[in-house]
């Protein structure tokens, strides 16, 4: 099942969302393969996400002892007038409670 991370500013949440389901999350870890799918011809926004295949990858709410057994290769950027990421897929994600995403390593 595919899962879909995306930032909502208004509420300063992780939104995690499939075709059945959703929740909100104040942090999210993704330890796990991931991709970034664009929607620009979409009306509304979100038009970027980050996309997943498996939920047992996702650990929300992560405690912070568990965040630093990564180290932080770099951010994540979304950019929104554009609507484009400056990386498309991966390994390891860490979407933070402040809006910041990072990429991490083991």
């Amino acid at each position: 099942m595919k899962f879909k991370i995306h930032r909502c500013n208004c509420r300063k949440l992780w939104s995690v969302q499939t075709r059945k389901t959703k929740f909100t999350a104040l942090s999210v870890l993704l330890d796990g393969n991931w991709t970034t799918e664009l929607k620009p011809e979409r009306k509304y926004n979100p038009k970027g996400f980050v996309t997943t295949t498996g939920k047992q990858d996702l650990i929300v709410n992560p405690a912070s002892e568990l965040v630093g057994k990564f180290e932080v290769v770099s951010k994540l950027i979304y950019d929104k007038k554009n609507v484009n990421f400056n990386v498309n897929h991966g390994e390891t994600l860490y979407f933070a409670e402040d809006g910041t995403c990072y990429i991490l390593k083991k």
